[in-house]
């Protein structure tokens, strides 16, 4: 052990709404807390955003509906979709929802789509911008400072050294529930680990294909229909399994990963046009929060709720996701949204893909540029100001 000494840090900013972490959750509560009013600065330790869905490949936008045909994902969750499709569809065009399909087309054919991850990374980029949300590419969040119940301000660690950020709060957004555990609240760790994978994009014959190398993220009823029949399921190493959470594991995780990838390119004989700048992490750590929801809630209204999704893995299933899933009484001030939110294990798996991120950033963002005490937070006032910017918050209001 060593000891480091003390130092003054130099408070480079003050802002009213801090979100950690560029992903999906990040650019939806970005997007909410901007549009209602906030001052908003974004964390990225990365320089593009949206996460595994841009820099990881992972370029499915699964679905916004039960697959009874019913579209249950709503404002900024359908927003983005369009976002990422703005210059067209890398394949899985919704036609049966953007082009006023029948009933019968969307059982058949869930709202669904695929992505150019660029694309939909510089468009995003440009919203934000546009609306005027500082981006600070490159910086990680080192630690926090608390006075009682509150954060006060966030270290940040990027090329300019260690700074300081004055924040009225903090939306966590990092998919690992890392302002959390710097916050000292209370968190949870995925039991199963990760699996590897290594999505991977190549020419063959002059066209451009996704190789979903290791686990993926496919609607099941796709994976034979219109995705490559070759793509895994399973993890690359049933061996290894990885918690995201440990720094030289996941430098070890992302190598093995690669290495296996580097093999299948020249088995293959392909062109790679571009591999994984991230490793990709599925579930790691979690908030465990003021309520942690369960799978049993399917189809059960929840008075708290800030939004809906579907089960992306099989038809029928519909839940109503709770504010307080969001929030924790140790910390008045934080929040987290995406991949981070408090659920068990068997809603974990449901909560974590792009839908949902989007659906509890756009909550978390919204309820950051209300006030900075989430414990008194109006729930009415939220769940209005939602409504108000197209969320539909239970079954009945479909």
């Amino acid at each position: 052990m060593i000891t480091e000494p003390s130092r003054q840090i130099s408070v480079v900013a003050d802002t009213g709404v801090l979100i950690v972490g560029g992903g999906i959750a990040g650019m939806a509560a970005a997007i909410a807390a901007a549009r209602n009013g906030a001052k908003v600065t974004l964390l990225e330790r990365e320089f593009t955003l949206g996460g595994l869905a841009t820099l990881g490949l992972i370029t499915i936008y699964l679905p916004l509906c039960d697959g009874a045909g019913r579209q249950v994902c709503f404002g900024l969750a359908e927003e983005l979709l369009r976002l990422s499709i703005k210059h067209g569809a890398e394949a899985d065009y919704p036609a049966a929802w953007l082009d006023n399909g029948t009933p019968e087309q969307r059982i058949a054919n869930r709202f669904v789509t695929r992505f150019n991850p660029h694309l939909f990374g510089l468009a995003a980029e440009r919203l934000l911008t546009e609306l005027g949300v500082t981006i600070l590419y490159g910086s990680v969040a080192a630690g926090v400072i608390r006075s009682g119940s509150k954060i006060t301000h966030v270290l940040v660690e990027n090329k300019s050294g260690r700074t300081a950020i004055a924040v009225q709060s903090v939306i966590d957004c990092s998919g690992d529930a890392d302002i959390c555990a710097l916050s000292g609240v209370l968190t949870a760790l995925n039991p199963n680990g990760n699996g590897l994978a290594s999505w991977y994009y190549y020419l063959q014959d002059g066209e451009l294909k996704l190789k979903m190398f290791g686990l993926a993220d496919v609607v099941p009823e796709k994976r034979e229909d219109n995705y490559e029949s070759g793509a895994m399921t399973e993890s690359l190493d049933k061996s290894f399994r990885f918690s995201g959470t440990d720094g030289a594991e996941l430098a070890r995780a992302n190598l093995a990963a690669r290495k296996l990838m580097y093999d299948d390119i020249l088995t293959a004989g392909v062109t790679p046009v571009t591999t994984p700048g991230i490793p990709l992490v599925r579930m790691s750590r979690r908030l465990i929060g003021t309520a942690t929801q369960d799978a049993d809630i399917d189809r059960t209204r929840v008075e708290r709720s800030i939004g809906m999704t579907g089960d992306w893995r099989k038809r029928g299933p519909v839940y109503e996701l709770s504010f307080d899933a969001l929030r924790t009484p140790e910390v008045t001030n934080l929040l987290a949204a995406g991949r981070a939110i408090s659920v068990t294990d068997s809603l974990w798996d449901i909560t974590r893909v792009i839908p949902p991120c989007a659906v509890t950033g756009q909550a978390a963002g919204t309820a950051a540029a209300l006030t900075n005490d989430f414990s008194s937070l109006n729930i009415t006032e939220l769940q209005s100001a939602l409504k108000s910017d197209g969320v539909k918050l239970h079954l009945e209001d479909l």
